[in-house]
């Protein structure tokens, strides 16, 4: 007799970042679902300081409503000379239905004349588990890199058209979602998630 295939929520209704969950974590041995596929809805009030703090405000919100594991993340930019703005706001930044072409305008309008050395900036993903037996445990992953002057690329979503990745002389959404998954903040954080889940449940 087989046994069941274990599941995993995912604690987003974002399709773009599911689909890059889910190349990310391929083979893993468990179904992927997101919260909305799993049929679990909760309003959750992300109050936490950093990246951990709301990543598992997320992730222990999902996990009371069943007994699966819940996985969370929590992301966002980070643009130093604007004082690591927007940082955890970033999703509501502008007001949380604000198109990302506008946020992105409104970025580079605040770093006009703001030179290379000085546009430094990172993506940061922290990623929470919320495990059946109570457990709670975080991944981190960044990306270091700079901001753009213009938007360029049509591969990522949310910032990614005004991240530039100096090493690779383009932005992040001019990447292939292949390139983009092996080096980003959410395919370290997630890749470190799947160690982490491998040492417990032999994922």
């Amino acid at each position: 007799m087989s046994k069941m295939k274990q599941t995993i929520i995912f604690a987003t209704g974002n399709e773009g970042k599911m689909r890059e969950i889910r190349q990310i974590m391929a083979g893993i041995d468990a179904e992927l679902l997101s919260m909305k596929e799993a049929g679990i809805e909760v309003d959750i009030v992300e109050d936490g300081k950093n990246f951990e703090e709301n990543a598992i405000i997320k992730a222990k919100a999902a996990a009371a409503k069943t007994n699966s594991i819940v996985l969370a993340d929590d992301s966002g930019l980070e643009i130093d000379y604007l004082n690591k703005e927007p940082g955890i706001y970033s999703a509501r930044y502008l007001g949380e239905d604000t198109s990302y072409d506008i946020k992105n305008a409104n970025l580079l309008e605040r770093l006009k004349g703001v030179p290379d050395e000085k546009r430094t900036a990172r993506f940061v993903c922290a990623i929470a588990a919320a495990m059946p037996d109570g457990e709670v445990f975080t991944t981190l992953g960044t990306i270091e890199g700079r901001i753009g002057y213009e938007p360029k690329g049509e591969n990522g979503f949310g910032y990614d058209p005004i991240f530039y990745l100096p090493e690779y002389g383009c932005t992040s959404a001019q990447l292939s979602e292949e390139e983009k998954n092996a080096i980003s903040h959410r395919g370290r954080a997630l890749a470190a998630m799947r160690e982490e889940l491998g040492k417990r449940k032999n994922l």
